[in-house]
């Protein structure tokens, strides 16, 4: 039996940017993929997602406190 990570209570929504998405938006930050945090590809949620080697994924966090937070990461290799 497998386990989908993403369905935990703990675990914050991931998404796949769109490639013309990501280039949106590391020109609107004045950034590189390098100068992003980083995900393991072998992540589970990364791997769950299907995230490849240069993708950029859109993490979203709840918090009673904090609302909504979003962030960042670009997927590399171990």
């Amino acid at each position: 039996m497998k386990f989908d990570v993403l369905k935990h209570e703990l675990v914050a929504q991931h998404e796949v940017l769109p490639e013309e998405d990501a280039s949106e938006l590391l020109k609107k930050f004045n950034v590189t993929k390098g100068q992003i945090p980083k995900i393991l590809i072998s992540d589970p949620a990364a791997k769950t997602i299907g995230a490849k080697a240069g993708d950029v994924v859109k993490i979203t966090r709840n918090s009673k406190t904090a609302g909504k937070s979003i962030f960042y990461r670009v997927v590399v290799t171990g």
